[in-house]
């Protein structure tokens, strides 16, 4: 773009970030949508309220061939936002760019896995973190954003501060997860953080590119062929707890889903029974047995 055409893309691009503010949507929603327009800006080279109806299906076709469905819907709804609040244009080819629907069962470890996954796990703070994940079913992103007030030892339960929708949530807390997590935050001591970065990242969370890399390295170790990531220990918290016969309804309020409807996916990796929440969640931790690093 010349000098002209940069100016006038980055006032298109300062309005588009202030509609996504006034309207309400999340960081990660304003960083999604954003990148759309950056993107196919630097596509075609030029600001994109100049961009024809072929221009739309040219870039479309070919982000479906370098990027996954999931880009291509978030890229999609970025640029239909813009077209609608910022420049206020109707995208008549919107309709044409629809995702398949598709419907995938994630890749589950058993009991046993997840046991052997933990031991060996040769990070102490990596261990303790993985443990967290897994008898909370927390988001990546909910457990580094625990901190030493959100533990209620007293009333033996954690508060999940703005997870996904800006919702928060209370969930019990097993005695063997609260002993692993006093342990740890003594090996730290951090006035805030459970789970801090290390050296001069030390006042942030732990980093999570390093996180998702020691899962790696533990599932190689331990030989575990199968597409796991560190939300994939949400998925077998809630497929294990049902297996133990917690009801759906009580594993919604768990995992913080709006609907039901989302909860219900996982029946179809376990059978359903009726529990206490807080029994199935101290019987789900105390059933494994932990070789703590030392501290």
């Amino acid at each position: 773009m010349n000098i002209k055409q940069q100016a006038h893309f980055d006032s298109l691009y300062q309005q588009h970030l202030s509609n996504l503010t006034l309207q309400g949507k999340r960081p990660a929603t304003i960083d999604a949508y954003s990148r759309a327009l950056r993107r196919i800006s630097a596509y075609f080279d030029c600001p994109p309220d100049t961009l024809t109806t072929q221009d739309l299906k040219q870039y479309f076709e070919a982000l479906i061939k370098s990027h996954s469905w999931s880009t291509v819907k978030l890229d999609r709804n970025g640029l239909q936002f813009f077209y609608r609040y910022t420049i206020e244009k109707q995208w008549e080819w919107l309709n044409i760019v629809k995702p398949p629907q598709v419907k995938r069962l994630p890749d589950m470890l058993t009991p046993s896995q997840i046991n052997l996954l933990l031991n060996n796990t040769h990070q102490y703070r990596y261990q303790v973190f993985f443990f967290t994940l897994y008898s909370m079913g927390l988001r990546l992103g909910e457990g580094l954003g625990l901190t030493v007030h959100d533990i209620d030892s007293a009333g033996m339960q954690v508060h999940i501060r703005d997870g996904k929708g800006g919702k928060d949530r209370l969930i019990p807390l097993s005695t063997p997860l609260l002993n692993a997590l006093r342990n740890y935050w003594k090996t730290h001591r951090h006035p805030t953080l459970l789970f801090p970065g290390l050296g001069n990242g030390r006042n942030s969370p732990m980093d999570r590119g390093g996180i998702q890399k020691a899962l790696k390295q533990v599932l190689r170790d331990c030989r575990i062929h199968k597409h796991i990531s560190p939300h994939s220990l949400r998925h077998c918290f809630a497929t294990h707890l049902l297996e133990q016969g917690l009801d759906l309804r009580s594993l919604q309020h768990l995992l913080g889903h709006a609907s039901l409807n989302t909860t219900a996916r996982y029946t179809q990796l376990t059978p359903l029974k009726q529990k206490d929440t807080i029994v199935a969640l101290n019987l789900l931790s105390s059933k494994l047995e932990i070789d703590w690093r030392s501290k």
